[in-house]
């Protein structure tokens, strides 16, 4: 089932449409093509009653005005670029400085503060949502003209599937991903701190005071990073440990055991309170975690004033500051090639 409704205008005049995408499990996606952001996963807890699951805002204003990316596709690069400067062929390109002294998921607007053309469709597996973006050439500083499309297909095992699909006119980078904050509870007022989470990660890559990648890539081993076994996520948060310091909390890309471009699970999270278990997989080399250290005074949907780590992000990526480092794998994309990503967001009861 797909239903559509006006969800507003933004100051232009144009008009910004709310999908919703149900199944047969009443599981519910609300979708806006303003910056292709889930609004809102209603999902069924151990005890049979539906709740919204992630965070975000009541009307379209609050989204335009928003600075935490909730819920939306960002991009052309998720994470951060150094100084916002990389060489490619032999060019300097200089991005957007959205963040302190460097560029952020793709600059002041990039793919989440624009609206996006929404195409609805029901077919095998299930409800989906075609949402595409024409990123013109030096937008944002980046160089050529991306078009792109970001498919949300909602299944009837409560698979919420993410494919991107992109092409350029010339050599570029592209690392887009979604930037969902969750709150398994059900309860967006509640911490997210004893949610059990488990990553496929032997090692993460390592952050300077900017949160800006060094190069290094260390083990998780012995360390508050270490999540290869499931525990509450505020077991270890130790913010005097240099890696969490600077964020107040867990800001971290963790290195996916046996990258191999095919998707594979990377990462689960289980809330015992509401007995919802959440799977991702996905074919992407990266997981950014993020404990929501700086929602705090937030106000969200319901009138909900949110509090800090009250919500998580689990964000399928390559890795931050990747054109900058020949070391770790490559986000350059020519003309001659397709862009493909797939994450998937599983739900169950366990």
């Amino acid at each position: 089932m797909i239903e559509k409704t006006l969800f507003g205008k933004l100051p232009d005049g144009k008009e910004i449409f709310l999908f919703s995408l149900k199944n047969e499990a009443g599981t519910e996606v609300r979708i806006i093509n303003y910056g292709a952001i889930v609004k809102n996963l209603f999902i069924t807890n151990k005890n049979g009653r539906i709740e919204d699951v992630v965070l975000g805002y009541n009307s379209l204003e609050e989204y335009v005005n928003d600075n935490s990316f909730f819920g939306a596709i960002v991009g052309r690069y998720g994470n951060r670029i150094a100084k916002g400067k990389f060489n490619l062929d032999g060019k300097e390109y200089s991005l957007v400085i959205n963040n302190e002294k460097n560029h952020l998921h793709g600059g002041k607007k990039g793919f989440y503060k624009v609206a996006w053309c929404a195409e609805p469709f029901v077919k095998e597996p299930g409800a989906s949502l075609k949402l595409s973006y024409l990123s013109k050439d030096g937008e944002e500083g980046y160089p050529g003209t991306v078009s792109i499309t970001v498919i949300y297909t909602l299944t009837e095992e409560n698979d919420l599937v993410i494919n991107y699909e992109a092409k350029t006119d010339k050599p570029t980078i592209l690392n887009p991903t979604h930037h969902s904050y969750f709150n398994l509870t059900g309860d967006l007022s509640k911490s997210i701190l004893d949610h059990e989470l488990k990553i496929s990660a032997d090692k993460f890559t390592v952050v300077d005071s900017e949160r800006v990648s060094t190069g290094e890539i260390a083990d998780v081993k012995n360390t508050p990073m270490d999540f290869t076994s499931p525990h509450a996520i505020g077991l270890n948060i130790k913010e005097d440990y240099e890696p969490l310091k600077n964020a107040s909390g867990y800001d971290c890309n963790f290195v996916i055991n046996n990258y191999d471009c095919k998707v594979k699970k990377a990462a689960s999270v289980y809330d015992s309170s509401s007995g919802r278990l959440l799977e991702v997989f996905t074919d992407q080399p990266g997981l950014q975690f993020y404990s929501g250290n700086f929602l705090e005074g937030i106000k969200g949907k319901g009138g909900i004033t949110y509090k800090a780590r009250t919500g998580f992000c689990l964000e399928a990526q390559h890795f931050p500051d990747s054109p900058n480092r020949p070391e770790f794998p490559s986000t350059v994309l020519r003309p001659e090639e397709i862009y493909k990503q797939t994450t998937i967001y599983k739900f169950s009861i366990k």
